[in-house]
C-alpha cells in the first residue's frame, strides 16, 4: 500500500495500480477455477430436485390410495392430490386438506406426467427432464419415481 504525504501533513493511503491488478488477476484466476465447477453442478441439482419432488408426490398419491383404496386415475391426474376429482373411480374419502398445496412442475418448468395403471408398478409418474421430450441422456433423461427408489 502506497502513503503520502500532502502539504498539509496529513498521511494518505491508497493502493497503486499495480496492487490493484495483482488483485484482479487473483480474483480472475478464482472465477475461472471456481465458476466451472459450480456451473457445472446446477443441472446436477435440477434432476435431484425432481427426483425429490418426484418422491413427495410418490408419498402423496400413497396416503390418497390409503384414504380412498385406489389411485387416482390417469384422467383424474395429480390434480386429484390438490382438489378433489371427479370421474371414476370416485373418491369416497378424499381429504378436504388435500394431498399436495398445489401441482408441482418439475425445475424445467413441465408437468410431471402421470399413469395409472402403470406398466412399472401401480401407476408411472416421471418427468421428461430437462429437454422435456421422451428419452434424452444426462439432465435431459427421463426421471421415473420407480428409478429414484432402486
Amino acid at each position: 500500500m502506497n502513503t503520502q504525504v500532502t502539504a498539509k501533513g496529513h498521511a494518505q493511503a491508497g493502493f497503486t495500480l499495480i496492487e490493484i491488478m495483482v488483485v484482479m488477476v487473483i480474483l480472475g484466476l478464482l472465477v475461472a477455477i471456481v465458476a466451472p465447477n459450480i456451473m457445472g453442478r446446477s443441472d446436477q441439482a435440477k434432476v435431484t430436485v425432481a427426483e425429490t419432488q418426484l418422491s413427495n408426490i410418490a408419498n402423496a398419491l400413497d396416503l390418497y390410495r390409503l384414504d380412498n383404496s385406489h389411485y387416482p386415475s390417469t384422467q383424474q391426474g395429480l390434480e386429484a392430490l390438490v382438489s378433489k376429482p371427479t370421474g371414476n373411480p370416485e373418491p369416497k374419502n378424499w381429504n378436504p386438506d388435500g394431498y399436495l398445496k398445489s401441482t408441482p412442475e418439475d425445475p424445467w418448468g413441465n408437468d410431471y406426467q402421470y399413469i395409472s395403471p402403470g406398466v412399472e408398478g401401480p401407476y408411472d409418474l416421471f418427468s421428461y427432464g430437462s429437454d422435456g421430450q421422451e428419452g434424452g441422456d444426462g439432465d435431459a433423461a427421463d426421471i421415473s419415481v420407480w428409478a429414484s427408489k432402486d
